[in-house]
């Protein structure tokens, strides 16, 4: 895949270019709607739906809270039952550890499950630099890889294409790496997902190494689970003669009983289903059944980072459901690459920034900065959450920091300009005074040639706006300043006692 987010334009700009794409929006406004209507269907039928959402959040807080003690009780049981476990600061080092396992083996393909983690650290591109093909097998990651293009959602990655895409892809690319597509290929639904099983079986059945994530790790039994609509995270996990799991250091619950509520919010969160079809666990090596070599690098990559933030830490208990895209109006209309990470909507805006840190120079630090304002904070993604990530007040948060971390630029940004000036303008009775008569001479000067707002606003032109128009002022009204400040209309009138003579 030659597709990558390094190098992505601030939010602002990508998005511009997102709402232009009239198919593309087209394709995630069904999407989106339909995967919504599924998940409001079956979470209708749980009456104690709060009380669950409760107590998943219990459960993934109560690891957070103990993280370092969790992960040593993790690497102990794992250790334990046969598996090698590596520990991994940061993307490089955790692809190296993978690529090391590989090179071991003297393969020149894996064949992967739909992981976030290694797509968070790149490694596909990564092992491809070892000369080493990474094979996605999950059906959309696969549209994705074949059509050298980039994930736009947590759940269904290929979200923002339609059928005849795929087949156009499918006819196009699946004989570059493999058995090819049939040449009937029609776009129905079940024939692409045949095509996709054919193509996919010959690599299944000739993989010696697999690569996969994990939804939870479970600390008291050294257990990983995978959660999955297709069968092929199975394949994966029982074929291959060696495993390696990346495991990013979020995912660890205390003890099995707290795969409970999770394992209950999660499928009606994201697939909206009432359960997940695949429900795989793997506690180690089991003689004669399974990979008999299994290794598990655990990523930090800037999770130490977000959990030192008080406030932005509650964004670890996600649980890549993906409902707050679905929800999210933003997302709906531009999708997930103007977000430049492999996490994107609502849930990438907080995790982007509280894992790579805001305030960075150059291009890529002016994309994460932009990202806590990639939302028009109405709370729907709060709402869906099933484990009560309060994504909003992790947004304006997050703003903070950015600000802050702008506050030393040798050269100031508007906002920061504007705020010094005012700042200036209140702290002094005099200067506020000269300020007030000045923006009072301004509003019987519109008054005077009938403007009711200031210059761009909407009912000052009787219309939007047109492109040169303010910003702020092409969507809101901004009223003309009154032709008398309060502290006049007080004077004059003597505290509003005598209201006689009043202009």
């Amino acid at each position: 895949m030659s597709g990558t987010f390094v190098g992505m334009p601030a939010f602002p700009t990508a998005a511009r270019a997102a709402l232009a794409d009239t198919q593309l929006r087209h394709n995630l406004a069904h999407a989106t709607g339909t995967i919504r209507a599924k998940r409001a269907a079956v979470v209708g039928e749980v009456d104690e739906w709060e009380q669950l959402r409760l107590a998943g959040a219990a459960a993934k807080e109560a690891a957070l809270r103990d993280l370092d003690t969790h992960l040593v009780r993790l690497e102990e049981e794992l250790t334990a039952r046969g598996a090698t476990v590596h520990w991994a600061r940061d993307a490089a080092e955790a692809n190296a550890i993978v690529a090391e396992v590989a090179r071991g083996h003297g393969v020149d393909e894996v064949v992967k499950v739909k992981s976030m983690a290694t797509g968070e650290i790149g490694l596909n591109e990564a092992l491809a630099e070892h000369g080493i093909a990474a094979w996605e097998t999950d059906l959309a990651e696969l549209i994705v890889q074949l059509g050298d293009d980039l994930p736009s959602h947590i759940l269904v990655p290929a979200i923002h294409r339609n059928r005849a895409e795929v087949r156009e892809i499918f006819l196009r690319a699946m004989g570059d790496v493999g058995r090819p597509a049939p040449e009937d290929l029609t776009d129905e639904p079940a024939v692409l997902a045949a095509a996709a099983r054919a193509h996919l079986r010959e690599k299944f059945l000739r993989a010696k190494v697999a690569v996969s994530g994990a939804n939870f790790a479970v600390a008291e039994t050294g257990t990983l689970v995978v959660v999955e609509s297709e069968g092929n995270g199975r394949m994966c996990l029982t074929l291959p003669e060696v495993l390696v799991s990346v495991v990013g250091i979020e995912k660890v619950v205390p003890r099995w009983e707290d795969l409970d509520p999770l394992l209950r919010l999660l499928p009606r969160s994201s697939t909206g289903e009432r359960m997940n079809p695949y429900t795989s666990t793997w506690t180690g090596v089991t003689p004669g059944d399974g990979p008999q070599e299994v290794h598990v690098v655990l990523l930090d990559n800037g999770r130490t980072r977000a959990l030192a933030d008080e406030v932005g830490r509650q964004a670890l208990r996600c649980i890549r459901c993906s409902a707050c895209l679905n929800v999210c109006p933003v997302y709906e209309r531009t999708g997930g690459h103007a977000y430049g990470s492999v996490y994107p909507g609502p849930i990438g805006a907080i995790l982007n920034p509280l894992m790579r840190g805001t305030g960075r120079p150059g291009t890529e630090g002016e994309q994460i900065d932009s990202l806590p304002y990639a939302s028009s904070l109405c709370g729907a993604c709060f709402e869906v959450c099933p484990v009560r990530i309060d994504i909003p007040e992790v947004l304006v948060h997050l703003r903070s920091q950015v600000v802050d971390g702008h506050r030393g630029d040798r050269v100031p940004k508007a906002e920061a300009v504007a705020m010094k000036g005012a700042a200036y303008a209140f702290s002094d009775a005099r200067r506020l005074s000269w300020v007030e008569k000045a923006s009072g001479l301004a509003g019987r000067v519109l008054t005077r040639l009938g403007r009711t707002t200031l210059p761009g606003g909407r009912a000052a032109a009787g219309r939007l706006p047109g492109p040169g128009a303010s910003a702020w002022t092409g969507a809101r009204d901004l009223p003309a300043p009154p032709r008398e400040s309060f502290r006049a209309w007080w004077r004059r009138t003597d505290g509003g006692r005598d209201e006689e003579g009043q202009a």
